[in-house]
């Protein structure tokens, strides 16, 4: 056998040139070995181990929710004034289908551009206020988007969520109680950023004063989980967030 045909051995087809200096560039890292991926598309934030925290700002999907603005089947559009933007309902909110419109807005969550963003976020929150009775059945339909918002780990649209959270745990009876047996699918992002503030690299964010700080909102939501969600709320909270200590033995 000859040494251009041993196993292993390297193959190039007949009159081929090897290949040029510099052809082939080594991926960056940083000291613990792990890819630097900013790449101009946005920043990884090492977490404990060196696992990333935050997400890198990768492309995704469009949302369904982006897809049907898009396409003009929302019955909302932007209205500009002095106050700044409001939703502009073409329809009365109490009249729509909550099972087909609130889980789509609840996909927008994902979104980071505008209006896109803005639209889902303020129109979940009219949804909410308006839906009393209707909201409790839809439930079930809305754990796919908020576990997909918050393993976006994007920290805009995991404070979002959170909000929205709070919300919809208070928007009508019994949704508190309708959310524990999710508890396993939406807590845990909430045990890994729990104790965090955000490192933007220039500095640590703090916004308690516009309630965009992860580890109090966090703290806040898991509070209104607790005194929502009935006497199993606690316990299912403290399986999947260890460092929780209930709401009700401080008051």
């Amino acid at each position: 056998m000859s040494s251009s045909t041993k196993a292993g051995g390297y193959f190039a087809p007949r009159g081929s040139s090897p290949p040029k200096a510099g052809a082939f560039v080594p991926r960056k890292t940083t000291d613990d070995g792990q890819r630097h991926a900013t790449g101009g598309r946005g920043l990884w934030q090492l977490g404990v181990g060196g696992t990333s925290m935050f997400a890198a700002g990768k492309p995704r999907e469009h949302t369904s929710f982006r897809k049907l603005y898009d396409r003009g089947d929302f019955p909302i559009s932007v209205n500009h004034d002095a106050k700044g933007n409001k939703i502009n309902w073409k329809v009365d909110i109490e009249k729509l289908d909550y099972h087909h419109y609130l889980p789509l807005f609840f996909s927008g969550l994902c979104e980071t551009e505008e209006p896109y963003a803005f639209l889902a976020r303020q129109g979940i929150h009219d949804l909410l206020d308006k839906g009393g009775n209707k909201i409790l059945p839809v439930v079930p339909q809305l754990i796919i988007p908020i576990k997909k918002a918050l393993n976006t780990r994007n920290i805009h649209v995991i404070t979002t969520t959170l909000k929205v959270l709070q919300h919809l745990v208070e928007s009508a009876d019994m949704v508190g109680e309708a959310l524990v047996p999710y508890y396993r699918q939406i807590l845990p992002i909430f045990n890994l950023f729990k104790n965090k503030n955000v490192n933007l690299g220039d500095g640590i964010y703090y916004s308690q004063q516009k309630r965009e700080n992860i580890g109090d909102l966090i703290q806040e939501t898991l509070e209104k989980f607790e005194l929502t969600g009935g006497e199993d709320a606690f316990i299912n909270i403290k399986y999947m967030v260890p460092t929780y200590e209930s709401v009700l033995s401080r008051v």
